[in-house]
């Protein structure tokens, strides 16, 4: 028997959990669309710039805990830009004007690497992470229940998607991202600084990362490999939204999650197990009836 409130609220629970996902879809459209380039090591280093969030802020947190809290999120910020920005200057950089394949490579071995560490420094086991409030922190607007943490992951993904569609779109800065990623040389010969671009481009990426760490820490914990499985979800929004669409990015990944959850429940042949392969269904269709995304251009190329 089909019951509205819980009907309900398996799409507020999708939001939640989709936000997540387009938190780390759109750090990895920002570095796309600077470089051309997929970063497959996104989710590590949001994980790492967490990690570091929450090492600053308990160093705080004796002394003040909501004063630790907002250190240790303005602290991973900072650190995830610089993090970026230095990955981007000394290591893809190197790789630039080669094999495509070869930079993609090279940041699933960063991915490797930051994991790696990361397990080394603080441990595989899951690390509470200080926050504003508890993740099971909820409130009721009738039958329905909304947690604290679903809200405010929702309102940020918000408003950091309508940042970012509004940087690609009315700046000076994302004028010239989109320059250096469509043609480089010419952007250099028009006076846009390639390089600082770059590194640009993949520090406000990282911070969107890092974000998107804090956000899911909150909830279930610290551990190196958190990201895993959120970043296929993630590269999947992005395809099926379109790569140079944050928008679109983030509404695929809303809709995804929502999707999966009403498949889960409401189909019985689908249940928790192979609700998985839902994104994976709607990524077919898309790249079959529209390659460039849902809310992607099609790009032309004159010869």
């Amino acid at each position: 028997m089909f019951n509205f409130t819980t009907f309900i609220q398996l799409i507020i629970d999708g939001l939640a959990t989709g936000s997540i996902y387009a938190a780390l879809a759109l750090a990895i459209v920002l570095v796309n669309q600077a470089t051309g380039l997929i970063n497959f090591a996104q989710g590590g280093m949001a994980v790492l710039s967490a990690y570091f969030g929450m090492t600053i802020g308990n160093l705080v947190g004796p002394v003040n805990p909501i004063l630790g809290i907002i250190v240790g999120i303005l602290g991973a910020v900072v650190i995830s830009f610089l993090m970026g920005a230095v990955v981007e200057r000394f290591l893809m950089r190197r790789f630039m004007g080669g094999d495509p394949d070869t930079q993609v490579v090279a940041t699933i071995g960063l991915l490797t690497f930051i994991t790696g560490a990361a397990g080394l420094i603080w441990t595989y086991n899951y690390i509470p992470y200080p926050f504003f409030f508890s993740a099971g922190e909820s409130f009721r607007i009738g039958d329905i229940a909304i947690s604290v943490w679903s809200l405010t992951t929702f309102l940020t993904i918000l408003a950091l998607m309508g940042l970012l569609q509004a940087l690609f779109r009315g700046t000076k800065l994302g004028l010239g991202l989109r320059a250096v990623s469509d043609n480089a040389p010419s952007a250099a010969l028009s006076g846009v600084r390639v390089g600082r671009m770059l590194m640009t481009g993949w520090g406000l990426a990282a911070v969107l990362g890092a974000i998107a760490g804090i956000l899911l820490a909150a909830k279930i914990q610290l551990q190196p490999g958190m990201f895993d499985s959120i970043l296929v979800y993630a590269l999947a929004a992005v395809i099926i939204g379109g790569l140079d669409s944050p928008i679109g990015t983030a509404i695929a990944a809303w809709a995804i999650a929502i999707l999966e959850n009403l498949a889960g429940t409401y189909l019985p042949w689908v249940g928790h197990d192979l609700k998985i392969a839902v994104p994976f269904v709607l990524l077919f269709v898309v790249l079959i009836f529209r390659p460039q995304g849902l809310f992607g251009r099609k790009v032309v190329v004159r010869v």
